[in-house]
């Protein structure tokens, strides 16, 4: 959710509800500043009072690349959304053309991206695998077109399409 702290918008990341010993009750939460992209852990007692700001989501096509920032469309208006590598963070290793995700927007400014649980991904730069090294389930490092490595059977060739788990970045199926 999106809330209102200290005049300014922030998204809780993280939060859990401590009671402890012979203390009052309190919420522990993780937020990060939409304005500053600053991440801060905040204490809530059980008395404050909290502004919660509506938040929307949409389903966004990725576009392009733009110098460092990330550039999205709307599949049915085809307006654009440039959005900064903070917010993209750690997706930007799974994003091709036309990936769709899952944008959550807050006052019309993008603050955080969901991927799909998989992608598919097309094998850049696979090594051969060593001859007679089969008797275990042995695995090779192979580059995806995104430029992450992962980790993959010694079948897997150059140019093969494989499914990776986006939450764990591990070789799942080829596709």
């Amino acid at each position: 959710m999106a809330i209102n702290y200290n005049g300014d918008i922030s998204v809780v990341l993280d939060s859990q509800h401590r009671t402890p010993g012979n203390l009052r009750a309190f919420v522990q939460a993780s937020i990060r500043s939409i304005k500053t992209g600053k991440s801060s852990d905040v204490r809530f007692s059980s008395t404050e009072k909290i502004d919660v700001v509506p938040m929307q989501t949409r389903k966004m096509e990725f576009s392009y690349k733009d110098g460092e920032d990330f550039v999205f469309s709307d599949p049915e208006t085809f307006e654009t959304t440039t959005v900064p590598p903070e917010i993209v963070g750690d997706a930007m290793n799974y994003l091709i053309e036309n990936a769709l995700v899952t944008m959550t927007f807050v006052e019309e400014k993008a603050v955080s991206i969901e991927l799909p649980s998989s992608v598919t991904l097309t094998v850049t730069d696979a090594p051969e695998g060593i001859r007679g090294d089969s008797a275990n389930n042995v695995q090779k490092s192979v580059t995806m077109e995104t430029g992450i490595t992962v980790q993959a059977p010694l079948f897997i060739k150059t140019g093969e399409k494989l499914k990776i788990d986006t939450r764990t970045g591990k070789y799942m199926e080829r596709a």
